[in-house]
Protein backbone atom coordinates (compact mmCIF):
# COMPACT_ATOMS: atom_id res chain seq x y z
CA UNK A 1 0.00 0.00 0.00
CA UNK A 2 1.29 3.57 -0.87
CA UNK A 3 -0.44 6.32 1.06
CA UNK A 4 0.88 10.13 0.72
CA UNK A 5 -0.53 13.19 1.99
CA UNK A 6 -0.56 16.31 -0.77
CA UNK A 7 -0.71 18.96 1.36
CA UNK A 8 -0.54 22.60 -0.34
CA UNK A 9 0.59 25.17 2.67
CA UNK A 10 -1.01 28.15 0.60
CA UNK A 11 -4.76 26.35 0.90
CA UNK A 12 -3.90 24.63 4.09
CA UNK A 13 -5.42 21.71 1.80
CA UNK A 14 -5.23 17.92 1.93
CA UNK A 15 -5.43 15.96 -0.60
CA UNK A 16 -4.51 12.41 -0.83
CA UNK A 17 -3.23 9.58 -3.11
CA UNK A 18 -3.36 6.01 -1.86
CA UNK A 19 -2.48 3.28 -4.15
CA UNK A 20 -2.77 -0.90 -3.92
CA UNK A 21 -1.85 -3.98 -6.33
CA UNK A 22 -2.09 -1.58 -9.59
CA UNK A 23 -4.99 0.41 -8.73
CA UNK A 24 -5.52 4.07 -6.57
CA UNK A 25 -7.44 6.73 -5.43
CA UNK A 26 -7.40 10.21 -4.99
CA UNK A 27 -9.47 12.09 -2.44
CA UNK A 28 -10.26 15.83 -2.44
CA UNK A 29 -8.08 16.41 -5.85
CA UNK A 30 -6.74 20.42 -6.39
CA UNK A 31 -7.85 21.56 -10.10
CA UNK A 32 -4.21 20.79 -11.34
CA UNK A 33 -4.63 16.97 -11.58
CA UNK A 34 -1.72 16.12 -13.93
CA UNK A 35 0.28 15.37 -10.38
CA UNK A 36 -1.75 12.61 -9.34
CA UNK A 37 -1.67 11.45 -13.24
CA UNK A 38 2.03 11.26 -13.01
CA UNK A 39 2.00 9.68 -9.26
CA UNK A 40 -0.47 7.21 -10.16
CA UNK A 41 1.78 6.29 -13.80
CA UNK A 42 4.85 5.71 -11.42
CA UNK A 43 3.30 3.14 -9.93
CA UNK A 44 1.76 1.70 -13.05
CA UNK A 45 -1.83 2.48 -10.94
CA UNK A 46 -4.81 2.86 -12.50
CA UNK A 47 -6.96 5.90 -11.10
CA UNK A 48 -10.05 3.67 -9.98
CA UNK A 49 -11.64 6.45 -8.22
CA UNK A 50 -11.79 10.18 -7.22
CA UNK A 51 -13.58 10.50 -3.92
CA UNK A 52 -14.86 14.24 -2.80
CA UNK A 53 -15.69 14.57 1.23
CA UNK A 54 -17.93 17.09 0.67
CA UNK A 55 -18.42 20.33 -2.03
CA UNK A 56 -15.40 22.18 -0.87
CA UNK A 57 -15.91 26.72 -0.47
CA UNK A 58 -12.53 27.07 -0.21
CA UNK A 59 -11.36 26.10 -3.49
CA UNK A 60 -12.43 24.24 -6.72
CA UNK A 61 -11.47 20.66 -7.28
CA UNK A 62 -10.18 18.60 -10.03
CA UNK A 63 -12.41 15.76 -9.93
CA UNK A 64 -14.23 16.26 -12.78
CA UNK A 65 -11.33 17.25 -14.89
CA UNK A 66 -9.27 13.71 -13.74
CA UNK A 67 -12.06 12.11 -14.20
CA UNK A 68 -12.13 13.16 -17.54
CA UNK A 69 -8.79 12.05 -18.02
CA UNK A 70 -8.20 8.79 -16.60
CA UNK A 71 -11.93 7.18 -16.78
CA UNK A 72 -11.99 7.21 -13.17
CA UNK A 73 -15.54 7.20 -11.06
CA UNK A 74 -16.50 10.30 -9.25
CA UNK A 75 -18.08 9.31 -5.24
CA UNK A 76 -19.55 12.00 -3.19
CA UNK A 77 -22.16 10.56 -0.38
CA UNK A 78 -25.84 11.20 0.50
CA UNK A 79 -27.90 14.52 -0.22
CA UNK A 80 -25.08 15.17 -3.24
CA UNK A 81 -26.50 16.98 -6.02
CA UNK A 82 -24.24 17.66 -9.31
CA UNK A 83 -24.22 18.52 -13.22
CA UNK A 84 -21.92 15.85 -13.79
CA UNK A 85 -22.00 11.94 -13.55
CA UNK A 86 -20.82 10.89 -10.50
CA UNK A 87 -21.60 7.56 -7.89
CA UNK A 88 -24.08 8.79 -5.48
CA UNK A 89 -22.97 6.43 -2.26
CA UNK A 90 -25.12 5.00 0.55
CA UNK A 91 -24.03 5.00 4.28
CA UNK A 92 -21.36 2.71 4.90
CA UNK A 93 -21.11 1.52 1.25
CA UNK A 94 -17.76 0.11 0.41
CA UNK A 95 -15.55 0.73 -2.59
CA UNK A 96 -12.58 -1.85 -3.68
CA UNK A 97 -8.76 -0.34 -4.64
CA UNK A 98 -6.45 -3.03 -5.15
CA UNK A 99 -6.32 -4.82 -1.91
CA UNK A 100 -7.51 -2.21 0.35
CA UNK A 101 -11.33 -1.11 1.32
CA UNK A 102 -12.64 1.98 1.81
CA UNK A 103 -16.11 2.24 3.62
CA UNK A 104 -18.24 5.84 3.29
CA UNK A 105 -19.83 7.11 6.55
CA UNK A 106 -21.93 9.60 5.79
CA UNK A 107 -21.31 12.50 8.26
CA UNK A 108 -23.76 15.51 8.13
CA UNK A 109 -22.74 18.25 9.47
CA UNK A 110 -20.32 20.60 8.37
CA UNK A 111 -22.60 19.96 4.83
CA UNK A 112 -25.16 17.70 4.63
CA UNK A 113 -23.34 15.86 2.12
CA UNK A 114 -20.15 15.43 4.32
CA UNK A 115 -18.77 12.15 4.23
CA UNK A 116 -15.32 10.37 5.46
CA UNK A 117 -13.48 8.07 4.11
CA UNK A 118 -12.37 4.97 6.31
CA UNK A 119 -9.76 2.29 5.08
CA UNK A 120 -8.97 -1.28 5.73
CA UNK A 121 -5.73 -2.98 4.98
CA UNK A 122 -5.58 -6.12 3.47
CA UNK A 123 -5.81 -7.99 6.53
CA UNK A 124 -9.34 -5.73 7.33
CA UNK A 125 -7.61 -3.54 10.18
CA UNK A 126 -8.76 -0.31 9.76
CA UNK A 127 -5.75 2.03 9.71
CA UNK A 128 -7.01 5.95 8.50
CA UNK A 129 -10.02 7.58 8.08
CA UNK A 130 -9.94 10.22 6.02
CA UNK A 131 -12.16 13.45 7.31
CA UNK A 132 -12.74 16.39 5.22
CA UNK A 133 -13.89 18.79 6.94
CA UNK A 134 -15.78 17.02 9.17
CA UNK A 135 -12.90 16.54 12.17
CA UNK A 136 -9.94 18.48 11.80
CA UNK A 137 -6.88 18.41 13.84
CA UNK A 138 -7.89 20.25 17.11
CA UNK A 139 -11.36 21.19 15.42
CA UNK A 140 -13.92 20.49 13.59
CA UNK A 141 -15.78 21.94 10.83
CA UNK A 142 -17.53 25.21 10.66
CA UNK A 143 -21.49 24.68 10.60
CA UNK A 144 -22.25 28.13 8.78
CA UNK A 145 -21.66 27.68 5.17
CA UNK A 146 -23.84 25.59 4.10
CA UNK A 147 -27.39 26.86 5.81
CA UNK A 148 -30.27 26.92 4.16
CA UNK A 149 -33.74 28.01 4.27
CA UNK A 150 -35.11 25.20 6.29
CA UNK A 151 -31.73 24.59 8.27
CA UNK A 152 -29.96 27.11 10.53
CA UNK A 153 -26.30 26.44 11.61
CA UNK A 154 -27.35 25.32 14.66
CA UNK A 155 -29.14 22.66 13.11
CA UNK A 156 -26.12 21.40 11.42
CA UNK A 157 -24.18 21.58 14.16
CA UNK A 158 -26.44 19.17 15.78
CA UNK A 159 -26.18 17.21 13.28
CA UNK A 160 -22.18 17.23 13.22
CA UNK A 161 -22.40 16.20 16.75
CA UNK A 162 -23.96 12.98 16.32
CA UNK A 163 -21.91 12.31 13.54
CA UNK A 164 -18.66 12.64 15.46
CA UNK A 165 -20.10 10.50 18.36
CA UNK A 166 -21.93 7.78 16.25
CA UNK A 167 -19.83 7.30 13.33
CA UNK A 168 -15.71 8.75 14.59
CA UNK A 169 -15.64 8.01 17.93
CA UNK A 170 -16.26 4.59 18.05
CA UNK A 171 -13.40 3.67 16.19
CA UNK A 172 -10.03 2.16 17.23
CA UNK A 173 -7.60 5.39 18.82
CA UNK A 174 -4.56 3.74 16.73
CA UNK A 175 -6.17 4.86 13.02
CA UNK A 176 -4.84 7.57 11.95
CA UNK A 177 -6.75 10.89 11.20
CA UNK A 178 -6.09 12.28 8.03
CA UNK A 179 -8.32 15.76 7.26
CA UNK A 180 -8.93 17.86 4.29
CA UNK A 181 -7.32 21.00 6.19
CA UNK A 182 -5.09 22.32 8.84
CA UNK A 183 -4.16 25.82 10.19
CA UNK A 184 -4.76 28.90 8.28
CA UNK A 185 -7.67 27.59 6.20
CA UNK A 186 -10.90 29.65 6.69
CA UNK A 187 -13.32 26.20 7.09
CA UNK A 188 -12.42 25.89 10.94
CA UNK A 189 -11.28 28.30 13.89
CA UNK A 190 -8.80 26.38 15.60
CA UNK A 191 -6.86 24.22 13.40
CA UNK A 192 -3.74 22.66 14.73
CA UNK A 193 -0.69 23.16 12.43
CA UNK A 194 -0.47 19.33 12.34
CA UNK A 195 -1.72 18.00 9.30
CA UNK A 196 -2.68 14.49 10.90
CA UNK A 197 -2.87 12.49 14.29
CA UNK A 198 -4.40 9.40 15.97
CA UNK A 199 -7.74 9.23 16.73
CA UNK A 200 -6.87 8.40 20.42
CA UNK A 201 -4.71 11.71 20.63
CA UNK A 202 -7.86 13.79 19.15
CA UNK A 203 -9.87 12.09 22.02
CA UNK A 204 -7.71 13.56 24.23
CA UNK A 205 -7.00 16.97 23.26
CA UNK A 206 -9.58 18.37 20.33
CA UNK A 207 -12.03 20.03 22.42
CA UNK A 208 -14.81 18.87 20.32
CA UNK A 209 -14.61 15.31 20.77
CA UNK A 210 -14.62 15.69 24.75
CA UNK A 211 -16.35 12.85 26.52
CA UNK A 212 -18.56 14.96 28.43
CA UNK A 213 -19.51 17.43 26.52
CA UNK A 214 -22.87 18.28 26.27
CA UNK A 215 -25.06 19.01 22.18
CA UNK A 216 -25.93 21.86 23.79
CA UNK A 217 -22.67 22.81 24.52
CA UNK A 218 -21.15 21.33 21.55
CA UNK A 219 -23.56 23.52 19.41
CA UNK A 220 -22.97 26.18 21.18
CA UNK A 221 -18.83 26.08 21.58
CA UNK A 222 -19.03 25.86 17.70
CA UNK A 223 -21.30 28.50 16.48
CA UNK A 224 -19.59 31.17 18.62
CA UNK A 225 -16.29 33.44 17.42
CA UNK A 226 -16.69 32.37 14.14
CA UNK A 227 -15.54 35.04 11.49
CA UNK A 228 -17.64 35.80 8.40
CA UNK A 229 -16.84 33.41 5.64
CA UNK A 230 -14.84 34.76 2.28
CA UNK A 231 -17.37 36.11 -0.11
CA UNK A 232 -15.85 33.25 -2.61
CA UNK A 233 -16.90 30.62 -1.03
CA UNK A 234 -20.49 30.02 -1.96
CA UNK A 235 -19.17 30.67 -6.01
CA UNK A 236 -16.55 27.59 -5.40
CA UNK A 237 -18.86 25.45 -3.37
CA UNK A 238 -21.30 25.85 -6.66
CA UNK A 239 -18.35 25.45 -9.49
CA UNK A 240 -17.62 22.09 -7.26
CA UNK A 241 -21.11 20.97 -8.53
CA UNK A 242 -20.76 21.98 -11.96
CA UNK A 243 -18.72 21.43 -14.92
CA UNK A 244 -15.66 24.28 -15.35
CA UNK A 245 -13.03 25.13 -17.74
CA UNK A 246 -10.37 22.91 -17.88
CA UNK A 247 -6.60 23.62 -15.83
CA UNK A 248 -4.95 23.45 -19.36
CA UNK A 249 -7.53 25.62 -21.09
CA UNK A 250 -6.90 28.36 -18.31
CA UNK A 251 -2.92 27.86 -18.05
CA UNK A 252 -3.25 28.37 -22.03
CA UNK A 253 -4.91 31.79 -22.01
CA UNK A 254 -3.17 33.14 -18.18
CA UNK A 255 -0.16 32.28 -18.90
CA UNK A 256 0.36 35.24 -21.74
CA UNK A 257 3.31 37.21 -22.65
CA UNK A 258 2.34 40.91 -23.22
CA UNK A 259 4.48 43.35 -23.95
CA UNK A 260 4.30 47.04 -21.70
CA UNK A 261 2.23 48.36 -24.24
CA UNK A 262 -0.10 46.33 -24.67
CA UNK A 263 -0.05 45.68 -20.94
CA UNK A 264 -0.84 49.31 -20.13
CA UNK A 265 -3.50 49.90 -22.62
CA UNK A 266 -5.50 46.84 -20.48
CA UNK A 267 -3.98 48.65 -17.14
CA UNK A 268 -5.78 51.53 -18.28
CA UNK A 269 -9.25 49.76 -18.83
CA UNK A 270 -11.11 49.84 -15.88
CA UNK A 271 -12.35 46.51 -16.53
CA UNK A 272 -9.31 44.87 -15.34
CA UNK A 273 -6.80 44.50 -12.52
CA UNK A 274 -3.37 44.42 -12.12
CA UNK A 275 -2.46 42.27 -9.56
CA UNK A 276 1.47 42.11 -8.65
CA UNK A 277 2.42 39.14 -6.92
CA UNK A 278 5.84 39.86 -5.76
CA UNK A 279 7.59 40.19 -2.67
CA UNK A 280 6.36 43.36 -0.41
CA UNK A 281 9.75 44.72 -0.48
CA UNK A 282 10.00 44.94 -4.32
CA UNK A 283 6.43 46.11 -4.44
CA UNK A 284 6.95 48.93 -2.56
CA UNK A 285 9.89 49.71 -4.18
CA UNK A 286 7.94 50.10 -7.50
CA UNK A 287 4.99 49.07 -8.50
CA UNK A 288 2.68 50.09 -11.33
CA UNK A 289 0.04 52.83 -10.44
CA UNK A 290 -3.23 51.30 -9.45
CA UNK A 291 -2.36 47.97 -8.94
CA UNK A 292 -2.96 45.70 -5.96
CA UNK A 293 -0.13 44.06 -3.98
CA UNK A 294 -1.38 39.79 -2.99
CA UNK A 295 2.19 38.27 -3.09
CA UNK A 296 2.60 34.79 -4.12
CA UNK A 297 4.90 33.87 -0.66
CA UNK A 298 2.01 34.46 1.78
CA UNK A 299 -1.45 33.49 2.29
CA UNK A 300 -1.93 34.15 -1.59
CA UNK A 301 -5.06 32.05 -2.40
CA UNK A 302 -7.18 32.99 0.56
CA UNK A 303 -6.57 37.20 0.45
CA UNK A 304 -6.84 36.70 -3.61
CA UNK A 305 -10.72 35.74 -2.67
CA UNK A 306 -11.08 37.46 0.11
CA UNK A 307 -10.75 40.63 -1.69
CA UNK A 308 -11.35 40.78 -5.18
CA UNK A 309 -14.96 40.44 -4.56
CA UNK A 310 -16.15 40.09 -8.04
CA UNK A 311 -14.44 35.93 -8.83
CA UNK A 312 -15.12 36.39 -13.00
CA UNK A 313 -12.37 40.12 -12.72
CA UNK A 314 -10.37 39.99 -15.82
CA UNK A 315 -6.92 40.44 -13.98
CA UNK A 316 -3.39 40.57 -15.83
CA UNK A 317 -0.36 40.53 -13.59
CA UNK A 318 2.99 41.20 -12.40
CA UNK A 319 5.14 38.25 -11.39
CA UNK A 320 8.86 36.94 -10.81
CA UNK A 321 10.14 35.94 -13.70
CA UNK A 322 9.61 31.94 -13.70
CA UNK A 323 6.45 32.20 -11.64
CA UNK A 324 3.78 32.93 -14.11
CA UNK A 325 2.40 29.63 -14.55
CA UNK A 326 2.22 29.48 -10.65
CA UNK A 327 0.25 32.70 -10.80
CA UNK A 328 -2.39 31.53 -13.27
CA UNK A 329 -2.17 27.56 -11.00
CA UNK A 330 -3.01 29.68 -7.98
CA UNK A 331 -5.85 31.87 -8.81
CA UNK A 332 -7.32 29.10 -10.30
CA UNK A 333 -7.63 27.20 -7.04
CA UNK A 334 -9.68 29.55 -5.72
CA UNK A 335 -11.81 29.78 -8.82
CA UNK A 336 -10.62 33.15 -10.56
CA UNK A 337 -10.14 31.46 -14.19
CA UNK A 338 -10.35 34.84 -15.86
CA UNK A 339 -6.84 35.95 -15.79
CA UNK A 340 -5.12 37.12 -18.81
CA UNK A 341 -1.54 37.63 -19.36
CA UNK A 342 1.67 38.93 -17.49
CA UNK A 343 4.32 41.82 -18.07
CA UNK A 344 6.80 40.45 -19.83
CA UNK A 345 10.25 41.28 -18.62
CA UNK A 346 8.53 42.69 -15.46
CA UNK A 347 9.09 46.38 -14.11
CA UNK A 348 12.42 46.49 -15.79
CA UNK A 349 10.44 46.71 -19.09
CA UNK A 350 7.43 48.92 -17.95
CA UNK A 351 9.93 51.68 -17.22
CA UNK A 352 11.94 51.18 -20.35
CA UNK A 353 9.13 51.74 -22.12
CA UNK A 354 8.81 55.30 -20.17
CA UNK A 355 5.87 54.76 -18.17
CA UNK A 356 5.22 55.78 -14.62
CA UNK A 357 5.96 54.01 -11.50
CA UNK A 358 4.45 54.46 -8.03
CA UNK A 359 6.21 53.73 -4.39
CA UNK A 360 4.91 53.19 -0.92
CA UNK A 361 6.92 54.75 1.75
CA UNK A 362 8.45 51.61 4.38
CA UNK A 363 9.36 52.90 7.76
CA UNK A 364 11.09 50.52 10.46
CA UNK A 365 9.25 49.28 13.29
CA UNK A 366 11.26 51.76 15.78
CA UNK A 367 10.47 54.46 13.81
CA UNK A 368 6.87 53.59 13.99
CA UNK A 369 7.03 53.58 17.61
CA UNK A 370 8.93 56.71 17.60
CA UNK A 371 6.48 58.69 15.70
CA UNK A 372 3.97 57.47 17.92
CA UNK A 373 5.45 59.69 20.55
CA UNK A 374 6.60 62.55 18.96
CA UNK A 375 3.49 62.93 17.59
CA UNK A 376 5.03 62.57 13.78
CA UNK A 377 2.26 59.63 13.19
CA UNK A 378 -0.75 60.63 13.69
CA UNK A 379 -2.69 58.21 11.90
CA UNK A 380 -1.98 54.73 12.77
CA UNK A 381 -4.04 51.49 11.29
CA UNK A 382 -3.60 48.33 13.06
CA UNK A 383 -4.72 45.81 9.98
CA UNK A 384 -4.84 42.27 11.64
CA UNK A 385 -7.95 40.31 12.35
CA UNK A 386 -9.80 40.84 15.27
CA UNK A 387 -8.23 38.07 17.50
CA UNK A 388 -5.31 38.96 17.04
CA UNK A 389 -6.08 42.68 18.03
CA UNK A 390 -7.65 41.24 21.27
CA UNK A 391 -4.74 39.27 21.91
CA UNK A 392 -2.05 42.18 21.96
CA UNK A 393 -1.95 45.56 20.50
CA UNK A 394 -0.55 48.91 20.95
CA UNK A 395 -2.60 50.97 22.86
CA UNK A 396 -4.70 53.78 21.19
CA UNK A 397 -3.84 52.01 17.43
CA UNK A 398 -7.43 51.41 16.39
CA UNK A 399 -8.05 47.94 14.40
CA UNK A 400 -9.10 48.04 10.54
CA UNK A 401 -8.85 44.48 9.24
CA UNK A 402 -7.43 43.99 6.04
CA UNK A 403 -10.53 41.69 5.60
CA UNK A 404 -13.00 45.10 5.93
CA UNK A 405 -10.36 47.34 3.63
CA UNK A 406 -12.83 47.61 0.70
CA UNK A 407 -15.40 50.01 3.38
CA UNK A 408 -12.44 50.99 5.49
CA UNK A 409 -11.01 52.96 2.32
CA UNK A 410 -14.06 54.97 2.10
CA UNK A 411 -13.67 56.77 5.62
CA UNK A 412 -10.13 57.08 4.79
CA UNK A 413 -9.26 61.11 4.20
CA UNK A 414 -6.91 61.44 1.03
CA UNK A 415 -5.65 64.64 2.52
CA UNK A 416 -4.01 62.62 5.78
CA UNK A 417 -1.31 60.38 6.43
CA UNK A 418 -1.41 56.59 6.96
CA UNK A 419 0.54 53.70 8.69
CA UNK A 420 -0.42 50.88 8.55
CA UNK A 421 1.13 47.69 10.25
CA UNK A 422 -0.04 43.86 10.27
CA UNK A 423 1.72 40.95 12.34
CA UNK A 424 4.84 40.91 9.66
CA UNK A 425 4.33 43.23 6.85
CA UNK A 426 2.15 41.19 4.13
CA UNK A 427 -1.36 42.31 4.78
CA UNK A 428 0.01 45.90 5.89
CA UNK A 429 1.16 45.77 1.92
CA UNK A 430 -2.02 44.67 0.45
CA UNK A 431 -4.12 47.07 2.63
CA UNK A 432 -1.85 50.21 1.31
CA UNK A 433 -1.62 48.87 -1.85
CA UNK A 434 -6.12 48.71 -2.19
CA UNK A 435 -5.72 52.41 -0.40
CA UNK A 436 -3.33 53.68 -2.95
CA UNK A 437 -5.41 52.38 -5.41
CA UNK A 438 -8.59 54.09 -4.46
CA UNK A 439 -7.25 57.16 -3.79
CA UNK A 440 -5.21 57.54 -0.53
CA UNK A 441 -2.02 57.83 -1.72
CA UNK A 442 -0.16 58.79 1.72
CA UNK A 443 0.40 55.25 3.13
CA UNK A 444 3.16 54.21 4.83
CA UNK A 445 3.80 50.42 5.31
CA UNK A 446 5.66 49.88 9.04
CA UNK A 447 8.38 47.24 8.13
CA UNK A 448 8.10 43.54 10.23
CA UNK A 449 4.60 44.03 11.90
CA UNK A 450 3.81 43.86 15.08
CA UNK A 451 6.17 41.12 15.87
CA UNK A 452 9.08 43.73 15.43
CA UNK A 453 7.08 46.48 17.24
CA UNK A 454 7.44 44.20 20.57
CA UNK A 455 11.15 44.00 20.16
CA UNK A 456 11.31 47.81 19.91
CA UNK A 457 11.99 50.53 22.96
CA UNK A 458 8.27 51.41 23.45
CA UNK A 459 9.04 54.08 25.72
CA UNK A 460 5.63 55.80 26.49
CA UNK A 461 3.87 53.11 24.25
CA UNK A 462 1.49 50.11 25.92
CA UNK A 463 1.26 46.82 24.96
CA UNK A 464 -2.78 46.05 25.69
CA UNK A 465 -2.87 42.07 26.02
CA UNK A 466 -5.44 40.15 27.12
CA UNK A 467 -5.29 36.43 28.69
CA UNK A 468 -7.34 35.25 25.73
CA UNK A 469 -8.76 36.05 22.65
CA UNK A 470 -11.63 35.43 20.46
CA UNK A 471 -10.98 33.30 17.44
Amino acid sequence: MVLEQHYTKCLAQGAYYIASAGEAVIIDPLREVQQYIDRAAADNATIKYVFLTHFHADFVSGHVDLADKTGATIVLGPNAVTSYAFAKAKHKQQFEVGNLTFTLLHTPGHTMESSCYLLQDENGDEKAIFTGDTLFIGDVGRPDLAVKSDMSQEDLAAHLYDSLRNEIMPLPDDITVYPAHGAGSACGKNMSKETYDTLGNQKKTNYALASDLSKEDFIKEITSGIAPPPAYFPKNVWMNKGVNSSIDEILRRGNTAMNAKSFKALADDPDYLVLDVRSAQEYTKESIPGSWFIGLDGQFAPWVGALIEDIDQKIIFVAPQGREEETVTRLARVGYDNSLGYLDGGMENWKAAGYKTQRIQNVTAQEFVDGLQNGMVTNPIDARKTGEYEKAHLEDVPMHPLDDVHEIVKELDASQSYHVHCAGGYRSVIFASIAVANGISNMTNVEGGFGAIKKTNLGSQKIVETASCTL
